[in-house]
């Protein structure tokens, strides 16, 4: 176990959000439960977009069996799951003034992203930067911060500290259209795709 893990989490210059987050993992060892990892996880800091965070807590790409020890230590191949899988996510979403200004390379932005966010970021539409859709039923909490919930057709939610949206494989895209960063839980659920019917 990690000791240092139980001492406070660091902030960031400015106190403003963690950088640094505490994983703690359980498991069991002859039939009882005990802490198999007691750590810190730093964020990891986007450099083609200042101030913008991802924390890939844990993932399960498909439905995890009990029977044997779980395990997250190596960087998956997507960090959207399979059915049946989860994945834990940390995300900090800087204010959208960044990608407004002149020196925004959203190429660069895009290349990295496909990188870190593995089978997320090739969601992601050209024509509307932002905006995807996932095989998946998500989980979305406002940790700290406000954020703006874009739906089709321009409909927007505004969300504050402590607002939950139960995302149903729909197509989203999430706007921080404040002037200070705000940062997200995400916990994404693999599911079935959607049937689509023709008339």
């Amino acid at each position: 176990m990690n000791r240092t893990a139980s001492k406070k989490r660091e902030l960031p210059k400015g106190g403003k959000k963690p950088r640094t987050y505490r994983r703690i993992v359980t498991g069991n060892v002859n039939g009882r439960a005990v802490v198999e990892s007691d750590e810190p996880l730093l964020a990891y800091e986007f450099k083609t977009v200042p101030g913008y965070e991802h924390t890939l807590l844990w993932v399960n790409p498909a439905i995890p069996d009990l029977g044997t020890e779980q395990r997250f230590d190596r960087y998956p191949d997507s960090v959207v799951p399979g059915p049946g899988g989860t994945s834990l996510h940390f995300v900090t979403f800087p204010p959208g003034s960044v990608f407004a200004d002149p020196s925004f390379d959203a190429g660069a932005a895009q290349e990295e992203a496909l990188v870190r966010l593995r089978g997320l970021a090739d969601h992601f539409e050209k024509a509307d930067p932002g905006m995807h859709k996932t095989n998946t039923v998500d989980y979305a909490l406002v940790y700290d911060g406000e954020m703006w919930l874009e739906l089709d057709d321009g409909a927007t939610l505004h969300l504050n500290r402590g607002d939950v949206v139960v995302q149903n494989g729909t197509r989203h895209a999430w706007r921080n259209k404040g002037t200070r960063p705000v940062t997200m839980l995400f916990f994404l659920n693999g599911a079935r795709a959607r049937e689509t019917w023709q008339s």
